[in-house]
């Protein structure tokens, strides 16, 4: 199986030449643009003029949602939504992400690259986020993804060199302690699986040529 996976993640890597972007944007209206520079200021004690970011990772999602318009519906709004009670202490914020990959392996653009998005504790303001619809028992994620999840990664380090580390989402604690975690709540975390070792492992695998920097180790 291990064989068959690697030789997949070969045959995606030499396909993976270019990238269609289409853009889908969210509300980024000033309520937005305030409630970010709020995060960056109590998070990351970082006070900004702008919401940018400096690119150093890029974080893998999965929605858990089955459908690309319900995704896109949990991120379009500027606050978060009542739905989510687990970390609206943490902040007005919504949740959201700078890719959102469907199904069939479309690339969507939901924001500015550069912009901060919130959707990932301690690291939002140096992580490019690529959210992937589906992932749950249903709705696993797709062979199409995989793909576009290699080229978009691909191109994010042609355009932002400094990218250092590309990770699931579940592996985003193990950088408590790292010079990047600049998380002031030292309670605020929440337990994660996504996007799944199996298809980070391939993303990783197949981007291999970039010399990713090693997953810090858990103490």
């Amino acid at each position: 199986m291990r064989i068959l996976l690697s030789a997949f993640v070969a045959l995606l890597f030499f396909s993976c030449k270019s990238i269609e972007i289409t853009d889908k944007p969210i509300r980024f209206d000033q309520e937005r643009i305030d409630l970010t520079l709020q995060y960056l200021d109590e998070h990351y004690d970082l006070k900004q003029l702008s919401p940018l970011i400096k690119p150093k990772m890029v974080v893998v999602h999965w929605t858990a949602i089955p459908t690309l318009d319900e995704s896109f519906a949990a991120f379009e709004e500027s606050k978060l939504p009542n739905w989510r009670p687990e970390i609206a202490g943490a902040g007005a914020l919504n949740v959201s992400s700078q890719f959102l990959v469907d199904q069939d392996g479309t690339v969507y653009r939901l924001m500015p690259e550069d912009y901060m998005a919130r959707h990932v504790i301690g690291l939002n303001h140096c992580a490019i986020g690529i959210e992937n619809v589906g992932g749950t028992e249903g709705k696993p994620l797709t062979k199409a993804q995989l793909k576009s999840n290699i080229q978009l990664i691909t191109y994010l380090k042609e355009k932002y060199p400094a990218i250092e580390y590309v990770i699931g989402h579940y592996e985003y604690t193990l950088f408590e302690n790292h010079p990047l975690w600049l998380e002031k709540d030292a309670g605020y975390r929440t337990e994660k699986t996504d996007p799944g070792e199996d298809f980070i492992t391939s993303i990783r695998e197949a981007t291999k040529k970039y010399n990713w920097q090693p997953i810090p180790s858990k103490n």
